[in-house]
């Protein structure tokens, strides 16, 4: 793992100057990520924030080859580039010792929802490349509408809180444990605001021999309707409090990366801040907190059962 200093002097593979919402988590995540190896990277991203801001036409943000294809095939078609790489190595057209690094980005609709077969195909395949979900919960770019990684009783413009419903009535669907019953290398969930686990995660995804996924917290500051300069302190609370437990599965072996020594914190500290979550903290709704926090603690003994920890 190099250290801060180290990281600070690397080449920036998503410059400054694109078009992503001040205090947005998308960025940072990738980022992050992409300073997890030092071998040439080619980049791939599913519509959504991450690819029009980054690359509203005739400019780009992204220093490494760049491809956008459509919402729901991102990783179809990085799996195929990683395909082609293979082919004219074989055919003596790349040099048999240049390794390249295969990722591809996509938000919570695209993988999640839109792009869950394309991402699940392209992991049952075996192709060696990462792919990293930045997880905002909803359909951010196209208006705030939920998604299967919104969380309960969230309000988005598709589960609005009102006299009717109190937002989004589902859990959330927990895509990195499904990532982890396709039994590929190496599965993980991290967060932006521990950047030294989450590049340490990046350093062992584009290390393995075979597909590897990350899913990483990345607040949106318009959809949860928190200020830009929150971003990393409620991504911190997600961990702290539960909701967004920081582990990896290696080779099938569950690892639990953050515990804290005096327990969780109340899951009610990553909620408040929040403006989805404010019907919450209206009277007579005190049941959805305990709901919220009910989830919360049965996914995190679960967790921890899995890892084996006490």
């Amino acid at each position: 793992m190099a250290t801060i200093k180290e990281l600070s002097h690397k080449e920036e593979r998503l410059t400054g100057g694109h078009r992503l919402c001040a205090g947005c988590g998308a960025s940072i995540a990738v980022r992050q990520v992409l300073l997890g190896t030092d071998n040439p990277v080619v980049a791939g991203s599913a519509t959504g924030c991450l690819e029009v801001s980054t690359t509203p036409y005739p400019f780009t943000a992204w220093g490494t080859p760049f491809i956008h294809n459509a919402f729901e095939n991102s990783a179809a078609t990085m799996s195929g580039v990683e395909g082609a790489y293979n082919a004219l190595k074989r055919r003596g057209k790349i040099p048999a010792d240049k390794e390249i690094k295969f990722v591809a980005f996509g938000g919570d609709g695209g993988t999640y929802d839109i792009g869950l077969q394309s991402l699940s195909g392209a992991m049952e395949r075996g192709h060696n490349m990462l792919y990293v979900c930045y997880d905002n919960g909803a359909y951010m770019n196209t208006g705030i509408q939920r998604s299967g990684a919104t969380p309960f009783g969230a309000a988005t413009t598709t589960s609005p809180a009102g006299k009717v419903g109190q937002g989004k009535p589902q859990a959330r669907k927990d895509l990195t444990q499904i990532m982890a019953a396709h039994n590929i290398p190496y599965v993980a969930q991290a967060s932006i605001s521990h950047w030294k686990d989450l590049v340490n995660k990046a350093e062992k995804a584009f290390a393995v021999d075979g597909p590897a996924f990350i899913n990483v917290m990345s607040p949106c500051p318009r959809g949860w309707r928190t200020p830009n300069e929150m971003t990393v302190e409620i991504a911190k609370l997600a961990v702290q409090t539960g909701f967004w437990p920081l582990y990896e599965v290696e080779d099938g072996e569950w690892k639990l990366n953050f515990k804290p020594a005096k327990g969780l914190r109340p899951v009610e500290e990553f909620l408040k801040p929040q403006g989805r979550f404010k019907h919450f903290f209206k009277p007579g709704n005190e049941h959805l907190i305990e709901e919220f926090q009910s989830q919360v603690d049965k996914n995190w003994e679960r967790l921890k059962k899995r890892c084996g920890v006490e």
